[in-house]
């Protein structure tokens, strides 16, 4: 085989090899990028109890009761979009919650997770402080909009 056409080889098999490396990088890398860069501000816990969950985060909505157990809540950190869940000890919403017939749905909530129901803004029957909110038998699905936090944080 003359110089020239290994040289020739090696030149396509570098490029073919390199295309190669740019594709999987597309399909993995750039994907997984943008999935962190969309949810580095979201944080989630788990907690045995309200109570817990109070104490271990002043974000955790006062109204939840102490006796509530197996919470999960996530937030983001660069605003007011929450997710709550928990097992409440009834079937019953806590007593600071107000019925919420509105006109239309709320927005869908901002953020998502495994636990969260979705299109939960269907079911919406109450709202507990800034949160909609509904119940499942005694599971209490509860979620925060960051429009409403901001308009509530204005000075």
């Amino acid at each position: 085989m003359s110089a020239g056409r290994t040289r020739t080889r090696t030149v396509v098999l570098t490029v073919l090899s390199v295309a190669v490396a740019l594709g999987f990088a597309a399909v993995v890398a750039v994907p997984a990028a943008k999935d962190w860069y969309q949810n580095r501000h979201d944080e989630a816990a788990s907690y045995s109890s309200g109570k817990e969950a109070k104490g271990d985060r002043v974000s955790v909505p006062r109204w939840l009761p102490d006796e509530a157990k197996r919470i999960e809540y996530a937030m983001k950190t660069t605003g007011g979009d929450r997710l709550l869940k928990a097992t409440l000890p009834s079937a019953t919403l806590p007593p600071t919650c107000k019925p919420h017939k509105p006109v239309t749905a709320p927005k869908p909530p901002a953020m998502k997770s495994a636990w969260f129901p979705q299109h939960a803004e269907q079911r919406t029957a109450a709202r507990c402080g800034l949160y909609y909110a509904y119940m499942e038998g005694n599971t209490l699905y509860a979620w925060q909009a960051n429009d409403d936090w901001i308009q509530a944080n204005k000075a």
